[in-house]
């Protein structure tokens, strides 16, 4: 196997010059970076992570920690999270681990074994809550993270993020221009810090008409969610809505379900519009009738979230560790004026 030494000799470099190049530190110039990064493919080097650790104070390894869930492997979303990440980190000459908790296990003994082993660099903090543990956690600790997503109003860490609450902002008002007064908001799981600030955008647009409490209902954002919710909406005694907007297309796939079982046209009966994360398995374009939607591919998150971290780890400032990416809003078929 190759060593820094081999590279460092054929490219005649110093072996600082080498492990620098490898580890995409600023004071190498990007010619000198791709050749030593080419040579160390074609030489099939790897890094030896204890000697690193021992040079640079750095393993080069980052980590994500999710709970395991029945689900977890059939699960397209985690897999494309897991994949996009590790493909990123990879690419950066970085390692990415990722560890599954038990169901029932608490995740900060878990984050305190992973620090105490030294091993890690880092972390990526998905799902955040709206007062999660593990930022304070990682903070006081003095161990880097990047969050997908943001927790309150100004947050003091690395994040990339989208606009969530304008999002569901401009979906509401979509509906509302177009005259709907009753309008169901289908959100993902209560105290998750991105379904917090898309109900205060679903409620800031329904300022003018009242909303009733009994139109925003939260749960886990999958097909089978949003087939239930909405029977439960059209239900004897039930609020019955002229438009839905769902959190993702997941959901719209089971509102849609549940509406033909209804008996109920879209958009004659009921518009129906979402956020759209461009999952691969899922085109919001082929719904009959196309779905209305506002689009933020999930995978644009995965390069920003790793060169996020990568600069944590470097002690860049935190100002250019903050991103926020853009969305589309695509206006399609499944939108009417409501009816009478």
């Amino acid at each position: 196997m190759a060593t820094l030494k081999d590279i460092a000799r054929k490219l005649d470099l110093s072996i600082t010059q080498v492990s620098r190049a490898l580890n995409d530190h600023s004071d190498v110039n990007e010619e000198t970076r791709l050749r030593v990064k080419e040579a160390a493919r074609a030489m099939n080097y790897h890094p030896n992570v204890s000697a690193r650790k021992l040079v640079s104070g750095r393993s080069g390894m980052v980590g994500l920690v999710v709970p395991q869930h029945r689900n977890l492997g059939q699960d397209g979303i985690f897999m494309e999270v897991v994949a996009g990440l590790s493909a990123n980190f990879s690419g950066r000459g970085m390692q990415f681990v990722l560890h599954i908790m038990r169901e029932d296990e608490p995740a900060l003994p878990v984050y305190q074994k992973l620090i105490g082993k030294a091993m890690l660099d880092g972390f990526v903090l998905i799902d955040p809550m709206d007062h999660d543990p593990r930022v304070d956690f990682l903070r006081k600790a003095g161990v880097p993270f990047v969050v997908h997503g943001r927790i309150g109003d100004a947050p003091d860490y690395p994040y990339f993020d989208i606009e969530n609450e304008r999002i569901a902002n401009e979906l509401t008002t979509h509906l509302v221009e177009r005259g709907h007064q009753r309008i169901a908001f289908l959100n993902g799981i209560a105290g998750r810090s991105y379904v917090t600030v898309r109900e205060r955008g679903y409620r800031a647009a329904l300022q003018a008409v009242e909303p009733d409490p009994r139109l925003h209902l939260n749960g886990p954002m999958d097909e089978a969610t949003g087939l239930t919710a909405t029977v439960r909406l059209f239900s004897d005694g039930g609020p019955r809505p002229t438009g839905i907007v769902c959190g993702n297309v997941r959901l719209a796939r089971g509102v849609y379900q549940a509406l033909a079982a209804l008996g109920l046209s879209i958009p004659g009966d009921v518009s129906v519009v979402a956020h759209d994360d461009q999952l691969p398995t899922l085109r919001a374009s082929a719904f009959f009738p196309a779905l209305t939607v506002t689009k933020a591919p999930l995978r644009d998150s995965w390069e920003p979230l790793a060169d996020c971290l990568a600069g944590a780890i470097e002690g860049q400032p935190l100002e250019g560790l903050q991103r926020i990416g853009s969305y589309q809003f695509i206006a399609r078929n499944s939108v009417t004026s409501p009816q009478g």
